[in-house]
């Protein structure tokens, strides 16, 4: 009897892990051309730290576990970083990177996406966005 349970689940996490294996490769070859990255910059109506917090935990919550997201990152702007050549209009900034065009625009119409917009749109004073493709640094081909 302790072989057979042994043997079950055995044979469960082994199932398991196949299928996780070929869910990600499945996801690799969906991607159909480059990468998109998708940078977001907000500037708020009242730029409290605890404002600034509560937008990149709400970034956090609703934006980063989305299908064809390869990179995430939300955060405030860098108080050190002040040469000429920064751009400081902004309290958070959201990034991501998506596998292609196709998973960037799921997202955009995503209700997760959509509700993050609503319950945090109110304290903008101004929302900046910049999309671009991704050619691979080494060859210069689109991946």
């Amino acid at each position: 009897m302790t072989r057979l349970a042994f043997a079950a689940l055995l044979g469960a996490i082994l199932g398991s892990t196949v299928v996780g294996v070929v869910a990600k490769e499945d996801k690799k070859k969906a991607a159909s051309g480059p990468n998109v990255g998708h940078m977001v910059y907000f500037k708020l109506k009242e730029p409290t730290a605890e404002n600034k917090a509560k937008l990149v935990e709400a970034c956090k919550k609703y934006l980063a576990d989305h299908d064809g997201v390869v990179f995430f990152s939300a955060g405030v702007l860098g108080d050190s970083f002040k040469r000429d050549v920064n751009d400081r209009d902004f309290d958070v900034a959201l990034h991501l990177v998506f596998t292609d065009k196709a998973a960037h625009d799921k997202y955009a119409v995503h209700p997760e996406h959509l509700k993050f917009i609503e319950e945090n749109k109110a304290g903008w004073a101004k929302v900046r966005v910049f999309d671009s493709e991704f050619t691979d640094y080494k060859t210069g081909a689109k991946k």
